[in-house]
């Protein structure tokens, strides 16, 4: 128990491993603003008129395209419409028909719309008799934040990984391996203690990133509390390798952040283009697809299917603790001999 204690207070005298907690709490907090904001006045479309210019039907009639506002002169105008933060389209009276203004710096969405408005506006009486039917705007962010927070849990859960191997490292650099080696501490009770501080680690970051974003029913949260775990556990084992094999500090962080990248991206890219057959089989032997394609059919789904994943994560457990265990045993002979 008192090892234990002294791993947890060395953990929290890092500042690279509390900064790898609070990260993606953080950035959880972040994405879950975001999503609160509404973002649909972003493509509305603005139109900037001149004061008694054009007639209060045709305002009307702009009003059902977009916001309307007035300037009192031809520079008022002007200068609203070279704004480079705003998208305005300027509208004139041109004899019978209207015609627009454009800076030239729009997306294209406004430059065809500025382009067509005055076909548009002749073809409005025979365009009134035509039936709308109004679509519900779809939100711009819903299909990114799963993406996000998926991948931010991705790296919650597998922070064990920073956890362990940065104490392991520190304790090579300053000499306490060495202390450890004479100790009388069993091989088992060693790889505990290092797995338990990597495990917890990474268990709290990733339970407080998704209690900061989803609100999940009470099965959903269950399995999602396990899918956590399964994943804490490889992440602090993958730890322990990192920092078994890394003989610096700065070895050490460049193989955290390769092996963070490929956890990253292989679930991403395998998701965006939806992989199948035999590649997604290669995509699963990185230990973070199998909870990524989880968390993204939890938030996706009322009723999900991860016994697949789950399954695949337990699996991963297992490989990669014997694989350590044997690793060690191998290393001890091999010292002995």
């Amino acid at each position: 128990m008192r090892g234990l204690i002294y791993q947890l207070k060395s953990v929290w005298k890092d500042r690279f491993c509390m900064m790898s907690f609070l990260l993606p709490i953080i950035v959880a907090l972040a994405l879950n603003f975001i999503g609160g904001i509404d973002l649909s006045s972003v493509s509305e479309f603005q139109f900037g008129v001149l004061e008694n210019d054009l007639s209060a039907q045709t305002i009307v009639w702009l009003e059902r395209y977009g916001s309307v506002t007035i300037y009192e002169s031809q520079e008022e105008l002007i200068t609203a419409i070279n704004e480079p933060s705003t998208y305005m389209i300027g509208v004139k009276s041109d004899g019978d028909s209207i015609q627009t203004m454009i800076s030239g710096d729009e997306l294209d969405l406004f430059r065809q719309t500025a382009d067509t408005l005055p076909a548009l506006y002749e073809g409005r009486e025979s365009a009134g008799q035509i039936s709308i039917t109004v679509l519900e705007r779809p939100d711009m962010m819903a299909g990114l934040q799963n993406i996000f927070i998926a991948m931010t849990l991705i790296v919650a859960m597998f922070m064990g990984c920073t956890f362990n191997a940065m104490n392991i490292i520190s304790e090579k650099e300053n000499g306490v391996d060495l202390v450890n080696q004479i100790l009388p501490m069993t091989q088992s009770g060693y790889v505990i203690q290092k797995i338990f501080v990597g495990f917890i680690g990474g268990c709290l970051s990733a339970i407080l990133t998704a209690c900061c974003y989803f609100r999940l029913p009470v099965w959903n949260e269950l399995l999602m509390l396990v899918m956590i775990i399964l994943s804490a556990f490889v992440a602090a084992l993958i730890g322990l390798f990192i920092g078994k094999f890394s003989e610096s500090f700065m070895v050490g962080v460049v193989t955290i952040k390769m092996i963070m990248i490929l956890f990253m991206a292989v679930p991403l890219v395998s998701y965006l283009l939806g992989t199948g057959g035999l590649i997604s089989v290669f995509c699963y032997l990185v230990p973070s697809s199998a909870p990524f394609e989880g968390i993204m059919n939890l938030a996706d789904s009322d009723k999900p299917m991860i016994a697949k994943d789950m399954f695949i994560l337990m699996t991963h457990c297992i490989i990669w603790f014997l694989l350590y265990l044997s690793i060690s045993k191998w290393k001890i002979r091999h010292i002995w001999r």
